[in-house]
């Protein structure tokens, strides 16, 4: 059953969205605050957060700061602010989706569906069929079983989303991919924060590899590619 944490401090908006995911078969829990959410998530491993951006006590965008690997839960922000920069910043930090209050509870499901089954995929799409093989390209080395990835033996911390968009690129070497194409095989849907985070999570994964960055080749006016190291 897939575990879906509730996170906010007004009670009458964690209760409905919890009865509504109930009513949809997730097993759900709530917190008041960002401090008891890093708590449940620490005990209870949630497959996906629903996070409320201003709480008293911790933020959710200091709950992103404080989230990292592989045991991190897809996250959908919730926020009564509609500014291109917040919804910039939650995804810089490692949200995978975002919403503004007021929302219909019908596409906060739909969501929150999407980001379950993506938790739940053993490989991104495009990625070899789960047979134990390790994707290598370079110094990278990716496990779509374990949904880990190394440099040079060294393990990545990746959230769901950066490790999702990594794999489908390191699979298919030199193939092409628009933003657009990204947005949909590794969200799933039209996201709320349209190919713009597409170039955030490329920015941030670049981050991450280090030297062996230039594995991930922007092509201009088009998208974004991997690139076979030259030997």
């Amino acid at each position: 059953m897939v575990r879906v944490l509730v996170v906010d401090d007004e009670a009458s908006i964690s209760e409905a969205i919890a009865y509504a995911l109930g009513r949809e078969g997730y097993e759900v829990e709530t917190a008041a605050d960002g401090v008891e959410a890093l708590e449940k998530v620490a005990a209870r491993r949630p497959d996906v957060m629903v996070l409320d951006v201003m709480m008293p006590r911790m933020s959710g965008y200091d709950v992103c700061r404080k989230l990292d690997g592989r045991d991190r839960p897809a996250i959908l922000l919730l926020t009564v602010k509609n500014d291109i920069v917040d919804k910039v910043l939650g995804l810089e930090l490692g949200a995978d989706d975002y919403m503004t209050k007021p929302f219909d509870i019908r596409e906060l499901l739909a969501r929150v569906k999407a980001l379950a089954r993506r938790m739940q995929d053993h490989a991104p799409p495009g990625a070899p069929a789960s047979d134990g093989e390790t994707v290598r390209l370079g110094a990278l080395a990716i496990d779509a079983l374990s949904r880990t990835a190394r440099v040079d033996g060294q393990a990545l911390e990746l959230t769901p989303k950066e490790f999702d968009l990594l794999a489908l690129l390191a699979a298919n070497p030199e193939r092409v991919y628009t933003r657009e194409a990204l947005l949909e095989l590794v969200w799933d849907m039209d996201f709320a924060g349209g190919t713009r985070t597409v170039d955030i999570h490329v920015q941030r994964l670049r981050r991450k590899l280090g030297d062996a960055q230039s594995l991930i080749q922007t092509v201009f006016g088009v998208g974004y590619k991997s690139a076979r190291p030259s030997e």
